[in-house]
């Protein structure tokens, strides 16, 4: 029988380019360090078509990150897949973006966009927004609103006006006597409608109220709410609170009854509550007053197993053959822990965009609840019960293999206080040294790797050549560590990628992997 295998998933902890804000290398990591430097290990591509993305210009995500890592495949993600359905047509032959303009074409009511707008690639593309602009005015749709969702942290932190602008000179192009087309509302990701793993219903509350009720402060442009809640606050861009845009003081873009709304956001776990508030009946999370009937779809089903939205524009990518089914086929038992704000990678996204199990007997799931705070406040998150946890389930030795991520260098890094992230990488190190411990222990072999890199790049340089925070993903490779206290590994000759893991995991535990998986790395 092989030994059991521990996979550790650093969420965003990557080895640095540039030098630039590098917390990985400035935190104090005794364990990572040994790990690298006794250890097997190669570095990981995490990002670009490594990751089923549209190129090497397209920062690596959790989300397809962690598709990539529990399925050893690369499958067409995110942008480049609603792209591909966009240049065939296929996405405006669906059967929802038809229902959608026959529904507002017939009432002369009103199509909503509701999105992140920025390019950043990671929950939606701008690029997608103006499309779908140019094609319902083709189409005889003669009003749109646009509620819109700011970044600053897939993008740089303040760069929303540009977004803005670019929108703004798109529907002034398309605007005439047969369509008008104006931003209603918006605020920043963070602040508004974007919560995920139902943190903060407060965040879709907030958002539903201002988009829908067009409740909120009033202003006479986006650009205006923009530069005087700035201005105010000195606030970045996803931190910002909501605005309405609104002429005589009447907002301009109410979500009413016969309308048509489009979620146009292509990743789901940002997703997921707001297409709850608009789909289900039976709704307790917060009160929605007086529920309009309108026509909604998302941009894909963000989760597949409670088919949610019932509309969508364009079919996720079908992933078949996960690391999980190859598990469960040959018998094995896995364990999945991590907490709230990365449970689900650990278990949806790594089997494959499935909310259930291929097997209520051999696969056990754990969710720790994360703290709702800012997380540079705890930096440390849930490190240390994530580890006593997997320490309880190892000594039991009920499982072959288990798996946990610790979100610290993502989620931390995103807020883009250095000093905070720095202490979060350290928190892991210290996780790390727990589990190598119990590992030698137990005879378990431990495997430590990361979804993309964050905390390795904290600080960019911009076009004036002047040093600003980043609080976005980075392009770096990430780690990937084979610890053995009896066991010698070698790692192959090659340039590897995230896919590559679970044939390398599937091998160790002396099974077959499936004909189209990656190669093993060893």
């Amino acid at each position: 029988m092989a030994k059991p295998i521990l996979l550790v998933v650093m969420d965003g902890v990557g080895y640095s380019k540039t030098g630039l804000g590098d917390a990985v290398t400035l935190a104090n990591t005794p364990t990572l360090d040994w790990l690298l430097a006794n250890c097997p290990n190669t570095r990981l591509k995490a990002h670009g078509d490594a990751v089923g993305l549209p190129s090497d210009d397209d920062m690596g995500n959790s989300e397809v990150g962690h598709n990539a890592l529990g399925c050893g495949q690369i499958y067409s993600q995110g942008a480049k897949l609603v792209n591909e359905n966009i240049e065939s047509g296929k996405m405006y032959d669906s059967s929802a973006w038809k229902e959608l303009v026959s529904n507002v074409k017939t009432k002369d009511s009103t199509l909503h966009f509701i999105g992140l707008l920025s390019d950043g690639n990671v929950h939606s593309n701008i690029s997608h927004l103006f499309n779908m602009l140019k094609k319902a005015k083709a189409e005889g749709v003669k009003k749109v609103r646009v509620h819109t969702l700011l970044d600053g942290r897939d993008v740089p932190a303040r760069s929303a006006e540009i977004y803005i602008s670019q929108l703004e000179d798109v529907m002034k192009e398309l605007n005439d006597a047969s369509f008008d087309a104006k931003i209603a509302s918006g605020g920043g990701r963070m602040k508004v409608t974007m919560d995920r793993y139902q943190a903060d219903w407060a965040m879709v509350e907030y958002g539903w109220n201002t988009h829908v009720k067009g409740e909120g402060r009033q202003f006479a442009s986006a650009l205006e709410a923009l530069n005087t809640l700035r201005a105010e606050l000195d606030e970045d861009d996803q931190n910002l609170p909501a605005f309405v845009i609104a002429e005589n003081g009447v907002p301009v873009g109410k979500i009413t009854d016969g309308d048509s709304v489009i979620l146009y956001n292509f990743r789901g776990d940002r997703a997921i509550e707001l297409s709850m508030a608009f789909d289900m009946d039976e709704f307790t999370h917060f009160n929605r007053g007086p529920k309009p009937d309108v026509c909604y779809a998302g941009m894909l089903q963000y989760d597949g197993d409670l088919k949610l939205p019932a509309r969508f524009l364009v079919n996720p990518p079908e992933i078949h053959d996960t690391m999980s089914e190859v598990l469960v086929k040959a018998g094995l038992r896995q364990y999945a822990v991590s907490e709230t704000q990365k449970y689900g990678h650990v278990t949806y996204f790594w089997n494959g965009n499935r909310s259930g199990k291929f097997s209520e007997e051999l696969e056990t799931f754990k969710e720790i609840p994360s703290d709702n705070v800012s997380f540079d406040q705890r930096p440390w998150m849930k490190s240390a019960d994530i580890v006593d946890d997997l320490i309880e389930a190892i000594k039991s030795k009920k499982y072959d293999f288990l798996r946990c991520n610790f979100p610290n260098g993502d989620m931390v890094g995103h807020t883009g206080s250095l000093p905070a992230t720095i202490i979060g990488v350290e928190s892991v190190d210290i996780g790390l040294a727990r589990l190598k411990a119990v590992c030698d222990e137990e005879g378990v072999t431990m495997l430590v790797t990361a979804d993309h890199g964050n905390a390795d790049e904290m600080l960019e340089k911009n076009k004036k050549g002047d040093v600003q925070v980043r609080t976005a993903h980075s392009l770096n490779p990430v780690p990937f560590i084979i610890y053995d206290k009896d066991t010698t590994y070698t790692i192959k000759d090659g340039s590897y990628g995230l896919s590559n893991v679970a044939p390398t995991v599937v091998k160790m535990l002396g099974l077959e992997a499936p004909a189209s998986w990656q190669a093993s790395m060893v």
